[in-house]
């Protein structure tokens, strides 16, 4: 629930090449910046002789990911294969730059050869820096649900254990084990807080980022991710230094959807810490979001009931279908009745909603989870949280957990969706703001955590 949606930053699959004649003129590596309604975010293009291709989003540590360039009748198209999603445009009489579209969106980019000046590293003040108190080793694991090999870092106190420990869980988009987003690293900044107080930590990198396998990425879905995170408690479970009866799961956004989904299926997960985490169904959640970002953008109020009443529609198509071609079906039909009003989404972001990834999403229901759950949770949120609005997602989560004796929520006053002190809470802000996590709910988390963990 962040930036680009998932499939755009997600491992891709390898397709054909093409003939290197197509593709002579745009040879080589291009760069641009693309200026969404979140932020302005540097792309990269690297295209190779065979038609083959990879696009960058540094901004989003999203790099390597596989695409085809071709050029034909003098047009460019640049595609990742994870989504409809790309480049659309034409190169210029020297071939120097590369004008058109973002084809999400439509939005205007313009590619040139000639590498952006470096910029001054943004100031992150709260990023931990060594020396370090603690250990950090970095492991590898392997699925075997799905036979992907996952890397990340365990950190773990001085001393010889069993130590407690937590394993962290990122929301939507391929992210880094330390969650990087605009060089904040608050999957970092978390783990040292709670090593240094006595817990171990595992992080780990997203499937397709740093050293964790991709595979068929573009089919995986939220309880595709949910058995990497068992795996990773199997991991932990199965190290000397580690208590396997004090292992909990924090996560984030749809990590804090996630982290039920295992603790449902493993009753001897210890706690649950819920940051940001949805309460409410996937479609109810999504509509929330597009009204909330659109209210504090300033959108009349009809434009915005105009806006909901249409992506209701392509929600519903999209949650009710059989499969994904059932979903295209039903989403073609949708847009066919309703015409597209001018700056709408491209057919092709629009039937993306049939992707398995959303097909999930569109159908979850987080309280059947939650009522499975009888361990301590604690589920925080922002009050300028605009992607999981903090007030009514924190309610069903205190709902759905009515039968479990140890459940704190507190919705921190001020905060957006990253639990940073926000002016507006729209995602715009999130690169421009120093600040990597709110100290009130840094301290919140780790507080908690240390106090539930180390109980035996």
């Amino acid at each position: 629930m962040r930036f680009l949606p998932r499939a755009i930053v997600a491992a891709a699959l390898l397709a054909p090449a093409v003939a290197a004649a197509q593709v002579e003129p745009i040879v080589g590596d291009w760069y641009g910046t693309l200026q969404t309604p979140g932020a302005a975010l540097p792309l990269v293009f690297h295209i190779k002789a065979d038609g083959t291709a990879t696009f960058d989003s540094p901004a989003q540590h999203a790099l390597g990911l596989a695409a085809t360039a071709t050029v034909v009748d003098g047009k460019v198209s640049v595609t990742l294969q994870a989504i409809h999603a790309g480049f659309q445009g034409a190169a210029s009489a020297d071939g120097n730059s590369l004008t058109g579209v973002w084809t999400q969106g439509d939005l205007p980019l313009t590619m040139t050869r000639t590498a952006p000046a470096a910029a001054p590293a943004p100031k992150r003040p709260q990023t931990p820096k060594p020396p370090f108190p603690y250990r950090a080793e970095d492991v590898t694991y392997v699925n075997p649900a799905s036979g992907l090999k996952l890397a990340g870092t365990l950190t773990l106190p001085r001393g010889s254990g069993p130590f407690p420990a937590v394993l962290l869980i990122t929301g939507s988009g391929t992210q880094d084990r330390d969650g990087t987003v605009f060089d904040h690293k608050p999957f970092l900044l978390i783990a040292d807080a709670l090593t240094r107080r006595g817990v171990a930590v595992l992080r780990v990198d997203d499937r397709g980022a740093g050293g964790s396998e991709a595979g068929d990425i573009a089919k995986a879905t939220s309880a595709s991710f949910a058995t990497d995170v068992a795996a990773g408690v199997a991991f932990l479970r199965g190290r000397q230094d580690i208590d396997p009866a004090r292992i909990g799961l924090i996560g984030h956004s749809e990590g804090g959807m996630i982290a039920p989904l295992v603790a449902a299926q493993d009753p001897r997960i210890a706690f649950l810490v819920l940051m940001a985490a949805p309460g409410v169904d996937g479609v109810e959640l999504l509509l929330s979001q597009n009204r909330a970002i659109a209210e504090a953008s300033g959108a009349p109020p009809t434009a915005v009931e105009a806006m909901l009443k249409t992506k209701r529609a392509w929600f519903e198509a999209a949650r009710d279908a059989r499969n994904e071609d059932d979903g295209r079906v039903r989403l073609n039909a949708v847009l066919d009745r309703e015409g597209a009003p001018v700056g709408a989404p491209t057919r092709a972001q629009v039937l993306s909603l049939a992707a398995p990834w959303w097909h999930y999403t569109l159908n979850t229901r987080p309280a059947d989870a939650l009522k499975q759950i009888k361990v301590p949770v604690l589920a925080i949120g922002g009050s300028k949280d605009l992607q999981v609005p903090a007030a009514a997602n924190l309610a069903a989560i205190k709902i759905a957990l009515a039968a479990d004796r140890d459940v704190t929520t507190r919705e921190l006053p001020g905060l957006n969706h990253l639990l940073q002190t926000a002016g507006t809470g729209l995602p715009d802000e999130y690169g421009t703001i120093e600040e990597t996590m709110a100290p009130v709910a840094l301290s919140t988390i780790v507080d908690w955590t240390v106090a539930h963990a180390t109980k035996k």
